[in-house]
Order: structure tokens, then C-alpha cells, then sequence
């Protein structure tokens, strides 16, 4: 099976929000693929983000793919409204309404189905063929800046082993320290937070993370 290409997608959640325009053009400059921005509600999650006024302004500037994750706990009412925002991919949690997924490919985005780090993979096997793409958290979602779970590494392996091809997502505490044990489970797509806004150079963290998946993968870009 072939590994799909690495895809790097900085964590807006570490970015300045005050001058979020000034680093999403940075980050991008620095190779990022994918922008991946963080929805949180404040009830499926113990915080509160942002809504689709902002989505809509980000999508204005950025020029690469918006990957907007909704940590809500009512992502069927509002999935159509993040895709018109400028929702490149959206991921909603298996753990409340995966019935979003629908409407999101619907409303003509790719659909991603995210997984909390207690949660068992086993119930996504039958939901392969709905998704563009699987989320696995490596943190307990809600909060940027924590410690890598390793544990939920045999979830992508398992994945992988029944034939998904398709991109599997590995979000909370990826950095150069852990993208490689990511990527040898079989995760091709890496949200980074901290690790890249948090860096002195963004562009050498974003390409160091690159080619230490790409290595362990396989695969180029």
C-alpha cells in the first residue's frame, strides 16, 4: 500500500490572533500544506475559539487549505455553516453527531471524523467509506501545549491495517521529538501547534518535521 504524501498544517491556536493575517502569510512562507484551525464551543471541549466570521476571514488571506476541526457538541447544525465559511476539510467527533460528515461532503468540502485518545477506533471501521479523512487526537482536545499521548499510536496502525488509504490526521503534542514514532503507526497528515509557532524558525521546524516523516513513510510530497 502506498503511504498518501506528508502533510504539515500549523495549529492556528498557537498563532498571535492579533496579527493572525501577518502569520498565517508567514507560516505559509514557511511550507506549511494545510492551515488547521481549532473550533471549540465550550461545552464538547472546556473552551471557547471561534465561530465561521472568522473562518471567513481567514479563508480571505490564506492560500492554502483551511482544515477546520469542530470540537462542538452540535456539529450537525452547524457543519454547512463552517464549509460556506471556507472549510477546506472539516472533522467532527464520532464521540456526538457523525452524521455531519454527510453534510459536510454535501456542502462540498472533504470530511474528517475526529477520535478522542480514550475513545476505541473499533466503530470507525465501519464508517471507512464516509470519511476523507481520520483524526486521531494524541491530547485531550480543548487546550494547545500538551504532552504527546503515545498510546493512541495502535489506533492508526490499526487503521492502516484494515486498508485505509486515505489521510490519517495526528493532532496534540506533535513536534520534531514525535513525529517520527507518528509517522512509523502510519499517520501522514501532522497538526503542529507550539512546535512551529513556538520555534525560532518556523520554515526549518515545518521542513524538519517534513523530512522526518517523509523518511519514515516513504513517501515525498
Amino acid at each position: 500500500m502506498t503511504a498518501p504524501p506528508v502533510k504539515i498544517a500549523p495549529s492556528l491556536l498557537s498563532a498571535d490572533f492579533v496579527h493572525l493575517a501577518r502569520d498565517v502569510a508567514a507560516v505559509e512562507a514557511a511550507g506549511a500544506d494545510w492551515l488547521h484551525v481549532d473550533v471549540m464551543d465550550g461545552h464538547f471541549v472546556p473552551n471557547l475559539t471561534i465561530g465561521p466570521p472568522v473562518v471567513k476571514a481567514l479563508k480571505q488571506v490564506a492560500t492554502i487549505p483551511l482544515d477546520v476541526h469542530i470540537m462542538i457538541t452540535e456539529p450537525e447544525r452547524y457543519a454547512a455553516d463552517y464549509v460556506k465559511a471556507g472549510a477546506d476539510v472539516l472533522s467532527c467527533h464520532i464521540e456526538t453527531q457523525p452524521g455531519a460528515l454527510e453534510l459536510t461532503r454535501q456542502a462540498g468540502a472533504r470530511a474528517g471524523l475526529a477520535v478522542n485518545p480514550e475513545t476505541d477506533i473499533a466503530p470507525v471501521r465501519d464508517m471507512l467509506d464516509r470519511v476523507d479523512m481520520i483524526l486521531v487526537m494524541s491530547v485531550h482536545p480543548g487546550f494547545g501545549g500538551q504532552s504527546f499521548m503515545p498510546e493512541v499510536l495502535p489506533k492508526i496502525e490499526s487503521l492502516r491495517a484494515w486498508g485505509y488509504q486515505g489521510d490519517i490526521q495526528i493532532d496534540g503534542g506533535i513536534s520534531p521529538a514525535t513525529v517520527d514514532d507518528a509517522a512509523a503507526a502510519g499517520a501522514n497528515v501532522f497538526v503542529a501547534g507550539s512546535a512551529v509557532f513556538g520555534s525560532e524558525d518556523w520554515a526549518a521546524t515545518i521542513a524538519t518535521l517534513r523530512e522526518t516523516a517523509e523518511t519514515r513513510l516513504g513517501v515525498s510530497a
